[in-house]
């Protein structure tokens, strides 16, 4: 009843008010889930860094365990240290395409390695190099988990940002869409092939 009292002018007023708040309100609910949803894929990214940098610090050990018994294979060696440069690089940036790149290249090094130790009976029986191989498979299906939730959450994310109206409030606030963690090149899909 106290409305009836009001004059047009401080009725337009509260209109205007309420209708202000409940942007206001939006806004900050929107720039909240976006700055959560960005966070999480930064904490995944991390997580895909962290196995990534475990597996490479595993190489040295297994390239001392393989060197013993394969001492002419001096190239795989060379392409481990390569990926690994390339992972350090990326890492220091957080450019997920070239860690996707180290990624391609420390998997190459590692399917020669594992025809070379097809070779030498004596290496695959050797502990340390079993033992290596157990933790460097237990990192590898880390890695796939990691990948694939990192990926998840960039979808989610991504959706946010593109899908009305929460792509308003990514654009004032300038979110930008996250790269997925992937293969580049079609080649890289198909399975190595290994010929002797």
């Amino acid at each position: 009843m106290w409305i009836i009292g009001l004059s047009t002018g401080a009725i337009t007023l509260i209109v205007v008010v309420v209708v202000l708040a409940f942007i206001a309100l939006f806004l900050i609910k929107q720039y909240n889930a976006l700055v959560v949803l960005r966070n999480k894929v930064r904490n995944s990214f991390s997580q895909i860094d962290v196995q990534l940098k475990r597996r490479f610090d595993m190489i040295p050990n297994l390239v001392e365990t393989v060197k013993g018994y394969a001492k002419h294979e001096e190239s795989i060696f060379g392409e481990f240290a390569r990926a690994r440069g390339l992972f350090a690089q990326a890492s220091k940036t957080g450019d997920v395409h070239q860690m996707a790149e180290a990624d391609k290249g420390f998997t190459g090094a590692l399917s020669r390695l594992m025809v070379v130790s097809e070779q030498y009976p004596d290496l695959k029986a050797n502990t340390n190099f079993i033992e290596l191989m157990d933790q460097l498979k237990d990192t590898e299906n880390k890695i796939a988990f990691s990948r694939q939730f990192y990926n998840d959450t960039v979808m989610k994310y991504n959706n946010v940002i593109e899908l009305f109206p929460s792509n308003i409030v990514a654009g004032m606030f300038n979110f930008k869409a996250a790269e997925f963690f992937e293969v580049t090149k079609s080649e890289e899909r198909e399975a190595v092939k290994v010929q002797f």
